[in-house]
């Protein structure tokens, strides 16, 4: 018989979204399923149409409690899910019809912790990155780590993940922080055996107008930062040959905060001056690394020009690119 996939979607403000959401897993080929909506005190309709789902489906099970973000809601469903293996999706995304399926064939066919899949970035003006590339492997933690870690295939996220659920007996997302994934991620990874791979894009993430990741610039995004360095510690200290990797990571998490800042049409000073800092001090060194992408070269190479040259780069590379962020 197969096993109890428990599902978890944090609820908050969603209501165009989470319809799609919620239907495409239930509509998944694999059928044995506790499906975890968590309304984290929504202050709209999300809540009651969390409810009406649980009366449609018995699979569907509903928590509300009051607002405490995305990581306290994660860390709620898993506090009560019954599955032996449990997945993330955000309420704005959705799966494809095999997405359990598929990930959980190989995590049983491997014998492993994590399984792993693709995904398809989706941008509401209708750019389309697919990022799968039809790789299958079975990887250490090391490995898997070191790919998150220079961005080969391997994504940071919680999402397009399936974790056996003992996994999180000792870890939780951290709370009242953006960019919680960068912190916990790597930590789970740390405690597989092996991790399966399914370059396969099963998981559609959505980069909405209004996302955390396209909304104006504010300091808190600076968390990225934050989540980024204490993982990057954890990673040295257990992996010790993975430090340029690491490096690397932190610089992206600079790169990619300088460049939401760039996109902003407020000022912000004194996170401009803190970013551009580091990144002169450390870009030659990430520069010699070989195995960095070449977009995280651009960027520190346009660092040397000035800010203002920074966002005249960064915007010519969204044009190209169809990005919005």
């Amino acid at each position: 018989m197969e096993e109890i996939v428990s599902i978890i979607i944090p609820i908050y403000k969603v209501e165009k979204y989470m319809n799609r959401c919620i239907e495409s897993i239930m509509n998944q080929t694999y059928k044995n399923l506790e499906i975890i909506l968590v309304d984290d005190g929504s202050p709209d309709n999300c809540g009651k149409i969390c409810d009406e789902y649980a009366k449609k489906d018995k699979r569907v099970v509903v928590v509300h409690k009051e607002n405490g973000g995305l990581s306290d809601a994660r860390n709620a469903g898993i506090d009560i899910a019954k599955g032996k293996y449990i997945s993330f999706v955000d309420s704005d995304d959705y799966v494809d019809n095999n997405y359990v399926e598929t990930l959980y064939k190989a995590i049983s066919e491997d014998k492993s912790d994590i399984a792993i899949s693709s995904h398809k970035v989706i941008y509401e003006n209708g750019t389309i990155l697919e990022k799968a590339t039809g790789e299958r492997s079975v990887l250490t933690q090391k490995e898997t780590i070191k790919r998150i870690l220079y961005d080969e295939g391997i994504d940071l996220s919680a999402w397009a993940k399936l974790y056996k659920k003992e996994l999180f007996k000792t870890m939780k997302f951290p709370k009242g922080r953006l960019f919680e994934d960068a912190a916990i991620t790597c930590k789970i990874i740390s405690l597989t055996e092996n991790v399966s791979l399914i370059s396969k894009s099963t998981y559609n993430y959505i980069i909405r107008n209004d996302s955390i990741t396209t909304k104006d610039f504010t300091p808190s995004k600076m968390d990225l930062i934050t989540s980024t360095k204490e993982m990057s510690e954890y990673v040295k200290e257990k992996y010790p040959d993975l430090e340029d990797a690491t490096n690397r990571r932190v610089m992206y998490a600079y790169l990619s905060t300088l460049s939401q800042l760039a996109m902003s049409n407020k000022r912000f000073p004194e996170e401009q001056k803190i970013l551009m800092k580091y990144i002169k001090e450390n870009g030659n060194k990430i520069l010699k690394d070989k195995n960095v992408p070449k977009r995280d070269k651009f960027g520190i190479l346009a660092t040397k020009f000035g800010f203002g040259f920074f966002r005249i780069f960064w915007n010519l590379y969204r044009r190209k690119t169809g990005r919005v962020a």
